[in-house]
C-alpha cells in the first residue's frame, strides 16, 4: 500500500468513527481494571504508536498479565474492525494508537514517534506523521 493510500485509509477509518466506539473499543475493558488504572497513573504503562499498551518500566508478573490480556483483546477488536473496513490489522492498530495517544491525559505516558516514552503535558502529544 502506498503512503498516500495508507493515509487515506487511516483518515477514512478515523473519520467514520469506527475505531473506538462504545463497548467494542480497545479502551473499554481496561478502564474498569483497577490494576491497569493504577499502573497507568503511576507511569508504569503507556500507549504505544502501534495501538497496544507498552511497559515504561519493567512490570511485575501481575501487571504483565493484565497488559497482555488487554493487548490480546485489542488485537481481536482490531482484526474484526479491520476486516469489516477492508484494512489491515496494522493499519487499524496504528490509527487506534494515534487516537488512544491523543486521548491520554496530562501526566500519562505515551510513545513518541521516535519510540521514546514521553509524559503527556498540558498540550497535545507528539504525533506520528502517519496519524490522520
Amino acid at each position: 500500500m502506498t503512503k498516500v493510500s495508507m493515509r487515506k485509509t487511516l483518515s477514512t477509518l478515523a473519520a467514520t468513527g469506527l475505531l473506538l466506539g462504545a463497548a467494542g473499543s480497545p479502551g473499554f475493558a481496561q478502564s474498569r481494571d483497577p490494576a491497569y488504572a493504577a499502573a497507568r497513573a503511576a507511569g508504569q504503562v503507556g500507549e504505544k504508536m502501534d495501538g497496544y499498551l507498552g511497559y515504561v518500566t519493567p512490570p511485575a508478573p501481575a501487571l504483565r498479565a493484565v497488559v497482555e490480556d488487554i493487548n490480546i483483546k485489542r488485537k481481536a477488536v482490531y482484526a474484526e474492525k479491520a476486516q469489516a473496513n477492508k484494512a489491515t490489522v496494522e493499519e487499524y492498530a496504528l490509527t487506534s494508537g494515534c487516537l488512544l495517544i491523543a486521548q491520554t491525559k496530562p501526566g500519562e505516558k505515551y510513545q513518541a514517534p521516535d519510540g521514546s516514552w514521553q509524559t503527556r503535558g498540558a498540550g497535545a502529544p507528539m504525533r506520528d506523521s502517519r496519524c490522520p
